[in-house]
């Protein structure tokens, strides 16, 4: 089975075969990455992922396009007693998405989100000071930011991402996803300024059932694809 090829003001589905697996993270980049070809030469133009998985998508992109890359820190807020459920997540800059109909209907509980969110926030710290010496977020204002990630599942850091870009006042903001499922798709649709993806399988279980390869990145890696691309732009 294949997807058509649409495109919107949104949304772009390239024709790929959905029995096709991503060999690697870095694959997934470098099929993603001629995508955005209509941003060749864009000005002002700057590549953010999401790590740790995302920023090797995010490098194949910036490579492409010859523009700066960074991350973009987003932790997920687990529910209480089970952290693998999230409730909702957050990232630096102060971009929030929240659940809200999980939050009251089963936890209820400001007490424990503001617990869970402090928690969150100091592993946040911790990863700038690992990938950028402590200094926060880079500004975005005015910029064409794409934000960039490995798959999508239920999209949660990834609206976070895009709200703290929202905040910090993006001129136009473009998530890029090798796949997500179809909810998810258009969840994000509503929340971006356009939203390129390549697979939107009617089957969807988790990100990693795309990859032939999709093993822990290490901290050290994205360390090293940092500054190898941003010397190279």
């Amino acid at each position: 089975m294949q997807l058509s090829i649409q495109q919107t003001d949104k949304i772009y589905h390239k024709k790929i075969n959905l029995s096709m697996l991503y060999k690697n993270r870095q694959h997934a980049g470098q099929m993603l990455a001629p995508a955005l070809r209509h941003l060749q030469k864009k000005e002002n133009l700057m590549v953010l992922g999401l790590p740790r998985g995302g920023v090797v998508c995010a490098a194949e992109v910036a490579a492409f396009l010859r523009c700066p890359l960074d991350v973009i820190i987003c932790r997920k807020l687990g529910a209480p007693g089970n952290e693998e459920f999230a409730i909702g997540a957050i990232s630096e800059a102060g971009g929030e998405f929240l659940n809200t109909a999980d939050i009251v209907e089963m936890y209820g509980d400001e007490k424990y989100l503001e617990k869970v969110k402090q928690e969150e926030l100091e592993k946040i710290k911790k990863y700038q000071q690992e990938f950028r010496a402590g200094m926060p977020l880079p500004l975005l204002k005015q910029k064409t930011v794409i934000v960039v990630d490995d798959g999508a599942a239920t999209g949660m850091t990834m609206k976070a991402a895009i709200d703290a870009a929202r905040k910090q006042e993006a001129a136009k903001i473009i998530v890029a996803l090798p796949v997500s499922p179809q909810e998810t798709a258009e969840e994000l649709r509503a929340r971006c300024d356009e939203l390129v993806i390549l697979m939107i399988p009617p089957f969807f279980q988790a990100v990693g059932q795309f990859y032939e390869d999709f093993r822990q990145v290490e901290t050290e890696k994205v360390k090293k694809i940092l500054k190898d691309i941003n010397h190279q732009s």
